[in-house]
């Protein structure tokens, strides 16, 4: 998923200082006790370890984009449109990168009815976003 991939690494790159900071508290929680890395034979133990990871990789991309837009001069609603959403992160959005955005995806409805693609694309992107580590304002999502 190529468009997608760059999508989510350019949301998820400018969080990365919370992240590292995270993913630094995370390696902290995860050696077995007596500094000794967990092993498949180690995973029966009581050690905690594998939860702390999946919290490690969360980034709140309604947080990201906010600032993001803060810091844009044009006034882009990234909550509404993908082509803002695009566009804040520095994407292409053109109607040709959106085809293949919804490629990628796998939509199956009409790319000549580019509102319905760009309803559709919208959503698919967040969920997306979402399933991949991101947290996502609940509404957003539905």
């Amino acid at each position: 998923m190529g468009l997608f991939n760059s999508l989510m690494s350019k949301i998820f790159g400018h969080a990365a200082p919370a992240t590292t900071a995270s993913a630094s508290q995370a390696a902290a929680a995860a050696p077995a006790p007596g500094g000794t890395p967990q092993t498949p034979a180690a995973a029966g133990s009581s050690a905690p370890a594998p939860a702390a990871a999946p919290a490690a990789s969360v980034v709140d991309v309604a947080a990201v984009l906010n600032d993001l837009a803060k810091k844009n001069p044009e006034k882009l609603d990234w909550r509404k449109s993908i082509v803002d959403l695009m566009k804040l992160v520095g994407m292409d959005s053109s109607l040709t990168a959106r085809k293949q955005l919804a490629t990628e995806l796998h939509f199956t409805g009409d790319m000549n009815d580019s509102a319905s693609m760009n309803v559709w694309l919208h959503k698919q992107v967040l969920k997306k976003l979402a399933e991949n580590g991101g947290k996502v304002p609940p509404e957003l999502l539905s």
